[in-house]
Protein backbone atom coordinates (compact mmCIF):
# COMPACT_ATOMS: atom_id res chain seq x y z
CA UNK A 1 0.00 0.00 0.00
CA UNK A 2 1.44 3.41 -0.85
CA UNK A 3 -0.16 6.94 -0.97
CA UNK A 4 -1.19 6.92 -4.52
CA UNK A 5 -3.00 3.77 -4.16
CA UNK A 6 -4.75 4.46 -0.98
CA UNK A 7 -5.72 7.94 -2.84
CA UNK A 8 -7.41 5.97 -5.44
CA UNK A 9 -9.32 3.83 -3.51
CA UNK A 10 -10.31 7.03 -1.39
CA UNK A 11 -11.51 8.66 -4.34
CA UNK A 12 -13.23 6.07 -6.20
CA UNK A 13 -14.55 3.65 -3.54
CA UNK A 14 -15.06 5.72 -0.48
CA UNK A 15 -15.65 9.21 -1.13
CA UNK A 16 -18.34 8.21 -3.66
CA UNK A 17 -19.78 6.42 -0.31
CA UNK A 18 -19.71 9.19 2.43
CA UNK A 19 -22.02 12.15 3.12
CA UNK A 20 -22.13 15.15 5.42
CA UNK A 21 -21.42 14.50 9.08
CA UNK A 22 -19.99 10.76 8.69
CA UNK A 23 -16.72 10.34 10.16
CA UNK A 24 -13.32 8.69 8.58
CA UNK A 25 -10.84 7.57 11.65
CA UNK A 26 -7.50 5.81 10.59
CA UNK A 27 -4.32 4.74 12.02
CA UNK A 28 -0.90 6.43 11.65
CA UNK A 29 0.21 4.73 7.86
CA UNK A 30 2.63 7.00 6.09
CA UNK A 31 0.45 5.72 3.24
CA UNK A 32 -2.67 7.71 4.64
CA UNK A 33 -1.66 10.86 5.07
CA UNK A 34 -1.03 12.75 1.86
CA UNK A 35 -3.15 16.00 2.00
CA UNK A 36 -5.07 14.78 -1.14
CA UNK A 37 -6.48 12.07 0.78
CA UNK A 38 -7.72 14.59 3.41
CA UNK A 39 -8.99 16.95 0.80
CA UNK A 40 -10.57 13.73 -1.16
CA UNK A 41 -12.50 12.88 2.56
CA UNK A 42 -13.27 16.32 3.66
CA UNK A 43 -14.64 17.81 0.01
CA UNK A 44 -17.61 15.38 1.06
CA UNK A 45 -18.49 17.06 3.84
CA UNK A 46 -17.07 13.96 6.39
CA UNK A 47 -14.67 14.45 8.45
CA UNK A 48 -11.20 12.49 8.96
CA UNK A 49 -9.30 11.74 12.65
CA UNK A 50 -6.47 9.78 12.88
CA UNK A 51 -5.80 7.49 15.87
CA UNK A 52 -3.26 8.67 18.71
CA UNK A 53 0.62 7.21 17.77
CA UNK A 54 0.59 3.69 19.15
CA UNK A 55 2.53 3.18 21.82
CA UNK A 56 4.45 0.10 23.20
CA UNK A 57 4.45 1.09 27.12
CA UNK A 58 0.60 1.77 26.65
CA UNK A 59 0.14 -2.08 25.66
CA UNK A 60 0.04 -4.78 28.14
CA UNK A 61 0.48 -7.52 25.88
CA UNK A 62 3.90 -6.06 24.48
CA UNK A 63 5.23 -6.82 27.90
CA UNK A 64 4.40 -10.25 27.50
CA UNK A 65 5.48 -10.51 24.03
CA UNK A 66 9.01 -9.83 25.24
CA UNK A 67 9.41 -12.24 27.62
CA UNK A 68 7.61 -14.60 25.31
CA UNK A 69 10.46 -13.71 22.50
CA UNK A 70 13.23 -13.91 24.80
CA UNK A 71 12.56 -17.30 25.73
CA UNK A 72 11.94 -18.29 22.35
CA UNK A 73 15.23 -16.52 21.43
CA UNK A 74 16.86 -18.20 24.27
CA UNK A 75 15.31 -21.82 23.31
CA UNK A 76 16.75 -21.16 19.95
CA UNK A 77 14.67 -23.78 18.00
CA UNK A 78 15.80 -25.33 14.32
CA UNK A 79 12.77 -27.37 14.07
CA UNK A 80 9.17 -26.28 13.55
CA UNK A 81 8.56 -29.23 16.14
CA UNK A 82 10.68 -27.91 18.61
CA UNK A 83 9.98 -24.58 17.86
CA UNK A 84 5.85 -24.95 18.68
CA UNK A 85 7.31 -26.53 21.73
CA UNK A 86 9.50 -23.43 23.05
CA UNK A 87 6.59 -21.37 22.07
CA UNK A 88 4.06 -23.60 23.99
CA UNK A 89 6.60 -23.35 27.23
CA UNK A 90 7.30 -19.47 26.49
CA UNK A 91 3.92 -18.81 27.14
CA UNK A 92 2.96 -20.96 29.84
CA UNK A 93 6.20 -18.46 31.25
CA UNK A 94 3.81 -15.78 31.30
CA UNK A 95 1.95 -16.05 34.68
CA UNK A 96 -1.17 -14.74 35.84
CA UNK A 97 0.37 -12.59 38.65
CA UNK A 98 3.10 -11.34 35.81
CA UNK A 99 -0.25 -10.81 33.73
CA UNK A 100 -2.32 -8.42 35.80
CA UNK A 101 1.18 -6.52 36.82
CA UNK A 102 1.90 -5.99 33.45
CA UNK A 103 -1.89 -4.56 33.18
CA UNK A 104 -1.10 -2.81 36.17
CA UNK A 105 2.44 -0.85 34.85
CA UNK A 106 0.44 0.28 32.12
CA UNK A 107 -2.10 2.08 33.82
CA UNK A 108 -5.12 -0.48 33.36
CA UNK A 109 -6.83 -1.62 36.77
CA UNK A 110 -6.06 -5.30 36.76
CA UNK A 111 -9.43 -6.40 38.58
Amino acid sequence: MNGTVFLAYVEQVLAPTLKPGDIIVMDNLPAHKPVAIRHAIEGTGARLFFLTPYSLDFNPIEMAFSKIKALLKKAAARTVEDLWAATGSAIDAVTPREARNYFAATGYDPE
